[in-house]
């Protein structure tokens, strides 16, 4: 399988704060590459140089085999993207959106109006295809723009941050559409702090932490490199918890976490289970879920980075009021 997207040691400072420190990239083609990072970790910065609306002020990235710099507009012929927020006009219509969108990329009437049509249907917004968009609902206003972004038929479809702001139902209505994206060949870079988002969607991931990536490979590969399992467990009773969480210390030796509901303890060895349940018995602890499982993106992130996925500084499209 090709690279759709191949980048070396991008560089891209604002106001002397550097927001990516020489990030190397590669898509694969028809695949779904997830970079994964909190707000200020460079994410954004990223798709607007892989988009040709930043240049770089180091490194070299290339688009379809063309170069962002030197060929922007044969990038450009070849992508979609979907940022952070809904960029539909909330006065037209979603007919009156995805019309304009076509004729301004060369469509005549007929195909305007009969890809309008195809693209309303697809995402499920016939009904309300002659209402203004501002009277959509948050799921419907992404629907609507991802398929502003597909007008076109690119190749590449770049979602930043797509289902920010989103319900859980919209969220994973959104999911299944890109999903059936990716089935028809269209190559996905996504970017997400949501972990599970990652999870479900990516075939790759890489992860960017204040500029610079960290690691990056499958979702199960790195999974693997926070532990190899975690133990959870969870108790009948409340107040045994704490009891249960120093046995569960004492056979580990290892710190245990707790939310109050439930503790968890990465582990190396499997072993480890059957003398937990027996000093557990030992001491009449009721138990009421065990379990080894591999690790959470959560998990991993904090493994990886020190600090979990939410934390982080601006948005790291902040500072970008200039561009060069």
């Amino acid at each position: 399988m090709t690279d759709a997207i191949r980048a070396e040691g991008l560089v891209k400072q604002f106001k002397g704060k550097r927001a990516l420190d020489g990030v190397d990239l590669t898509a694969r083609t028809g695949a779904v590459l997830g970079v994964l990072g909190p707000n200020g970790s460079g994410k954004t910065t990223m798709v607007r140089i892989l988009g040709t609306l930043l240049r770089p002020e180091e490194g070299r990235a290339e688009v379809g085999g063309f170069d962002v710099v030197r060929q922007p507009h044969e990038v450009r012929r070849l992508i979609g993207l979907t940022g952070q927020y809904a960029a539909v006009d909330a006065d037209l219509t979603g007919t009156q959106n995805l019309v304009l969108i076509a004729r301004l990329l060369g469509f005549d009437r007929a195909g305007a109006r009969a890809r309008t049509a195809e693209l309303l249907e697809r995402f499920d917004l016939s009904d309300a295809a002659g209402r203004p968009a501002k009277t959509y609902s948050g799921g419907m206003r992404r629907r609507l723009d991802l398929a502003a972004s597909l007008v076109g038929r690119p190749e590449l479809l770049y979602l930043d941050e797509p289902t920010t702001g989103l319900d859980p139902h919209s969220r994973n209505g959104l999911w299944d559409v890109v999903r059936g994206l990716v089935d028809d060949g269209v190559t996905v870079l996504l970017t997400t702090q949501y972990l599970e988002e990652a999870d479900r969607l990516a075939d790759d991931l890489m992860v960017l932490d204040h500029g610079r990536v960290i690691s990056r490979g499958t979702p199960e590969e790195l999974k693997n490199q926070a532990g190899d399992q975690v133990l959870e467990l969870r108790t009948v009773e409340g107040s045994e918890l704490s009891l249960a969480t120093k046995i569960i210390e004492t056979v580990t030796r290892t710190p245990v976490t707790s939310d109050g509901l439930r503790a968890s303890v990465p582990v190396t060895d499997s072993g480890v289970l059957p003398e937990v349940v027996r000093r557990l018995d030992e001491q009449g602890v009721a138990v009421a879920e065990l379990s080894l499982r591999k690790p959470s993106l959560d998990e991993v992130f904090l493994a990886l980075t020190g600090h979990a996925a939410e934390d982080g500084t601006a948005d790291d499209t902040a500072n970008e009021g200039t561009r060069t």
